[in-house]
């Protein structure tokens, strides 16, 4: 999952990406409106957690211009503002969920799932590809039973490609959700994690799940089958 933090606050902003990334998000981080335009121009998101007091255009604004032209990326809107009526104003203009400042990073995190599963509704707290069984509240994967251990990177790709089990996902398609604005397009860094992953799920285990498709990309079966 790849979120937008537009903060900025350095303290604040520092503190949600931290947390966002222990909690295995992959986070781009921006602290003014610009920037925040041309990024989600650029990227699909899955959700945005958006300052209302950031450098022009606010976030008010921004939201507000995002929402005319179609854009329905779930929000969760940051504000000092604790008025009835500055909170109304922020959901009116298409804001989705709204946290004032001073606010415990746990509950934010908990506001980021419930926008995301709101947005999701197929996006079960439990995944699973034949007898890959992952449990996404509480970070757990098991393969035949037995749990095994994944990378914070290596989780991140697995719910990706089950949420899309039985379908093709590109490189693309995996830089985009899985890692933030930092990577590096020539490394080989996602097929490394792809094959971190196929050692621990697959491994000596009859049939693979985790299959390459030459020249397009990847796909997690639903069903293990012989090579």
């Amino acid at each position: 999952m790849r979120i937008l933090l537009v903060e900025d606050d350095e303290m604040i902003a520092t503190a949600i990406e931290e947390a966002l990334v222990v909690s295995h998000y992959a986070v781009d981080r921006v602290s003014d409106g610009v920037s925040a335009d041309e990024a989600v121009a650029v990227n699909g998101y899955d959700a945005i957690v958006l300052d209302w007091g950031i450098p022009d255009p606010s976030g008010i604004e921004l939201l507000r211009q995002w929402r005319a032209k179609g854009i329905s990326t779930p929000v969760l809107m940051l504000t000092g503002r604790s008025d009835v009526v500055d909170r109304v104003d922020g959901l009116d203009s298409g804001a989705d969920d709204y946290l004032t400042k001073p606010f415990a990073v746990a509950e934010l995190l908990a506001r980021v799932r419930s926008l995301i599963r709101r947005r999701e509704r197929s996006l079960l707290s439990t995944l699973a590809a034949d007898d890959v069984e992952m449990d996404r509240a509480a970070r757990r994967v098991t393969v035949g039973g037995e749990p095994i251990e994944l990378s914070p990177k290596e989780f991140g790709l697995l719910e990706y490609l089950l949420y899309h089990v039985d379908e093709v996902v590109t490189r693309t398609d995996i830089s985009e959700h899985v890692w933030d604005d930092s990577f590096d397009a020539m490394s080989n860094v996602i097929d490394v994690t792809i094959h971190r992953l196929r050692r621990k799920i697959d491994g000596d285990r009859p049939g693979a799940l985790l299959r390459t498709v030459k020249g397009v990309g990847y796909l997690l079966a639903s069903a293990r089958a012989e090579s």
